[in-house]
């Protein structure tokens, strides 16, 4: 719980948001209440989108992706939250006022709410991230409402890897729509980036993981796997170097044994 030293004297210009206003240090993510850490999948899933999540309109110093972590989101009820399982911002800085670590996520202090966010639906939250609760009186709102009428936030996807449907979302005349989606993909124009569904290995474990990919359609790599492309790349260069060594070396051979057979000795 956070100590706000009020009343806050009243000056003119008035005193900024930062110095009136729970910070993120006020409002950290750990919580000694939680009812403990999330299970395997939820841990993994969220660094694959973390790891893939490049806009191209942005440098990476000006982009951030949460997962689990708290988001702070009404300046008139500062102890609400909500945990999105992900969610990635652009347009603020990687670290918090470019030089540390975030603890949270406090809305009112970053001046930009998230973009994307994304659920992993488990049999506890399904219907409330589906939206088929409602808030109670004097009471937290739900996630659905704080992401589709507080965040406002543009796209919401959700995935049930119990069932690997993914749904999709996005904001009409305020209200969220789900999207028809041919496909398990959904591009995100703002982004320039789509998000979908990939069977591969990630981690040491081959399932269908969310995943962010291009404006052609391609998967983005993680740090990891384009160093491991670019070392296999290398490794093919300096195999074909050598077969076309090897190659000249037995056509001088041959050269050198026909001179030989008809009587010219180099």
């Amino acid at each position: 719980m956070f100590l706000l030293k009020y009343p806050v004297e009243q000056t003119d210009p008035p005193l900024s948001p930062r110095e009136t206003l729970p910070t993120m240090y006020d409002l950290p993510s750990e919580d000694p209440e939680s009812p403990g850490l999330p299970d395997e999948f939820h841990d993994l899933q969220p660094q694959l989108l973390s790891f893939t999540f490049r806009p191209q309109n942005y440098f990476p110093d000006r982009v951030f992706c949460g997962s689990d972590m708290n988001l702070y989101y009404d300046v008139r009820h500062q102890n609400w939250y909500k945990r999105p399982d992900w969610f990635g911002v652009v347009g603020v800085p990687r670290l918090y006022d470019d030089r540390d670590l975030r603890l949270s996520y406090v809305v009112w202090q970053e001046g930009i709410s998230p973009l994307a966010v994304v659920e992993l639906l488990s049999p506890g939250t399904e219907k409330e991230d589906l939206g088929e609760t409602t808030s109670e009186v004097n009471k937290p709102p739900t996630k659905w409402e704080v992401y589709e009428r507080i965040l406002r936030a543009p796209y919401y996807v959700v995935f049930n890897r119990y069932t690997n449907q993914l749904r999709a979302f996005t904001l009409s005349s305020g209200r969220y729509q789900e999207l028809i989606l041919i496909e398990p993909r959904v591009w995100m124009p703002t982004l320039k980036l789509g998000l979908g569904l990939w069977q591969g290995e990630y981690q040491g474990i081959n399932r269908l993981w969310l995943r962010w990919y291009d404006v052609e359609g391609n998967w983005i790599p993680t740090d990891a796997e384009a160093a491991q492309q670019q070392a296999d790349i290398e490794r093919q260069r300096t195999q074909e170097a050598e077969q076309r060594a090897q190659e000249a070396e037995q056509r001088a051979e041959y050269l050198a044994q026909r001179l030989r057979d008809l009587g010219i000795e180099l």
